[in-house]
């Protein structure tokens, strides 16, 4: 009896087609995993993850959740909290654990340890910047919620951002490893959208991030998918 096995092909790595000569001969099964990514009905901390999938033109089950459904779903959800990203029927949770894991798969985690690094820093920068943004939507005080925000802008934003200059200098091709498209890109980009979409010109002062964006935006991919994406306010 023959017997039959699942080889996934990655979309961006070298092929061992002696291997494959092989799984022929077992009369293997060919095809890429089944993604399910859930999430509300908003970017937030689920857009980086989409953006990946976006780059690298790879479907997925993009499921959308209104308030009222996740109560049915939180008890169902890896650690009571989304976003959720099943693989094969799998469930994983946790934002940046998934991404990296979406990114390494789909080829936009670098090539070496050092690229890794150096994307892991920056995907971690820009969730402690977002985390920085949590207690302003939290305070139910209006002063002090102005209070907060003001700060945020004046000092947080701007201590981040400076950070996001430093590590795109270091290197010299307007992408954040090596000189093309990576997890890093794709988180900065997302953090700048989502600040100059709730204050247009806050990032003025950044021409290198600003230009940054604009290099995102060059592949084809991104950018069909940021002109097509449903507008919401987070």
């Amino acid at each position: 009896m023959w017997a039959r096995l699942r080889v996934y092909i990655h979309p961006r790595r070298r092929v061992n087609y002696h291997s494959f000569s092989v799984a022929r001969q077992l009369k293997c099964t060919y095809r890429m995993p089944t993604y399910k990514l859930t999430y509300f009905d908003s970017r937030g901390s689920a857009e980086f993850i989409r953006l990946v999938f976006a780059a690298a033109g790879q479907p997925f089950e993009d499921v959308r959740l209104t308030r009222e459904e996740w109560a049915d779903f939180k008890p169902k959800a890896q650690f009571g909290s989304l976003p959720a990203l099943e693989v094969d029927g799998r469930q994983f949770g946790e934002s940046v654990a998934i991404a990296n894991y979406v990114a390494r798969e789909l080829g936009f985690f670098g090539k070496t340890a050092r690229d890794e690094l150096i994307i892991n820093q920056t995907v971690q920068l820009m969730q402690e910047l977002k985390s920085n943004a949590i207690p302003i939507f939290m305070e139910q005080n209006e002063v002090n919620k102005a209070e907060l925000g003001k700060k945020f802008l004046e000092e947080t934003v701007p201590r981040y951002m400076d950070y996001a200059k430093r590590i795109l200098e270091e290197n010299t091709t307007g992408y954040y490893v090596g000189s093309s498209l990576t997890l890093a890109d794709l988180a900065v980009y997302d953090v700048a959208f989502n600040l100059e979409f709730r204050h247009p010109g806050i990032l003025d002062k950044y021409p290198v991030i600003k230009a940054h964006s604009e290099t995102v935006l060059t592949n084809p991919k991104v950018k069909a998918y940021v002109d097509a994406r449903k507008p919401t306010p987070l």
